[in-house]
């Protein structure tokens, strides 16, 4: 049995083909203007890479994200919270909180024992805390997102980030840079700050351990530490690239679907 999950995001696309109930092959790549385009691009790939001929062979295709409504060779489109919340269990059966911090928005994602949603809260009115976010202020600091996250990069002194929007953020931060504040502790208050905001919004659903993130930005070594922190809990790593969460929650949806039509 070949199934797959696409996730289309404001910043990636990605595919996940899976076999029997193991991932047989995977594709991350920048999202573009064109989701059908995007779409076809990453599911060539997965299979290219799975060495499965072509999408015939394909038995049955979710697509969540963004353009979800844009893939016409899906089968079912299926909201990102349900697939992140699946995927996210596959790789951690013992979760039941998932923080998923995408492109453009943030989600905190409560999580039944089988992988189900119990509850949600959303952000995606602000790009406060997402991926755009850490975008404009890397080019503030003039470091590169792989700056922010670094480790030996969170200063011991965090500065206080007043502004929760990023335009006024990003700002801010360029007042830090030109008063010469120690760059660390400005990378250290940006992480703390999107922590500080991110726990605002779980203390809505329940933290409950274990507790994993998903999504590009869950790559930040800095903010993982800053909202282990801010939580009080320990956040576990995904044994997969956090961001195929997504994708493969639609993959096995998928195969669910289909298991129960036999």
């Amino acid at each position: 049995m070949i199934v797959a999950g696409i996730d289309l995001g404001s910043a990636t696309g990605k595919a996940v083909v899976m076999k029997d109930g193991d991932v047989i092959g995977t594709h991350i790549e920048p999202s573009t203007a064109h989701p059908l385009k995007m779409a076809n691009r990453v599911i060539e790939a997965a299979l290219a890479e799975a060495g499965v001929p072509s999408v015939d062979h394909i038995e049955n295709t979710v697509s969540t994200g963004y353009g979800r409504l844009d893939i016409p060779f899906a089968n079912e489109n299926v909201s990102e919270i349900a697939c992140h919340a699946k995927g996210a269990h596959w790789m951690v059966p013992s979760v039941r909180t998932v923080i998923d911090i995408g492109g453009q928005d943030c989600k905190v994602i409560s999580v039944s024992p089988k992988g189900g949603v119990l509850e949600f809260v959303m952000n995606d009115r602000c790009a406060a805390g997402t991926g755009r976010f850490f975008e404009g202020i890397s080019r503030g600091l003039g470091c590169g997102l792989d700056g922010i996250s670094a480790l030996e990069n969170q200063g011991e002194k965090p500065c206080v980030i007043s502004n929760q929007c990023s335009v006024f953020a990003e700002s801010e931060v360029v007042t830090l840079v030109n008063e010469g504040t120690d760059f660390r502790n400005i990378i250290a208050g940006v992480n703390l700050s999107v922590a500080k905001r991110l726990k605002g919004m779980a203390r809505r659903v329940g933290v409950i351990e274990d507790v994993v993130l998903t999504g590009g930005c869950s790559k930040n070594d800095g903010l993982v530490k800053a909202i282990g922190e801010s939580l009080e809990v320990e956040v576990k790593r995904l044994p997969r690239d956090p961001q195929l969460a997504g994708a493969l929650g639609a993959a096995l949806l998928a195969r669910e679907r289909l298991d129960a039509k036999l």
